[in-house]
């Protein structure tokens, strides 16, 4: 049994926020997982192929100018953001939580992260409940990667 197969499935985006409100340092990755990622300790910039000094992460810590806003909407922007991924990076690709030690940030000003410890899976229904949370806002609110040439 992989280490993936015994992850933790995290299965509504109230209990995704709850974790981060009792682990605030926590991070986000979109990739095959981590099994894949084992053996990587580096991510690469995909504009031009540099290795870069971590893994590409997101952070799910809440900022304090979110005030006492609600973490699910706070996380479900975090995902939102992001959703994108799994159609561009292909099959097999998902959203996971880990643990790690900052080392740097990428071209996007991501978390570069080392010293991976995943935390576990998010599964698709967290991302349909983030994409639902986000489309509710009154305020028109996209993606990170909009339509267009």
């Amino acid at each position: 049994m992989s280490a993936c197969d015994r992850l933790p499935v995290l299965r509504t985006l109230r209990e995704l926020a709850e974790l981060v409100e009792r682990s605030p340092s926590l991070y986000v990755r979109w990739s095959r997982g981590p099994d894949a990622d084992r053996d990587l300790s580096e991510s690469r910039d995909g504009l031009t192929g540099i290795r870069m000094s971590g893994l590409s992460a997101n952070p799910l810590a809440v900022e304090p100018w979110w005030e006492d806003r609600p973490v699910e909407l706070w996380v479900a922007r975090r995902l939102y953001d992001y959703s994108h991924l799994p159609r561009e990076k292909g099959e097999g690709v998902r959203p996971w939580v880990l643990r790690g030690r900052e080392e740097g940030r990428g071209p996007d000003n991501e978390p570069l992260v080392r010293d991976v410890r995943p935390v576990g899976w998010i599964e698709e229904q967290v991302i349909e409940e983030a994409e639902t949370a986000v489309v509710d806002q009154e305020r028109r609110w996209g993606p990170m990667r909009r339509g267009g040439g």
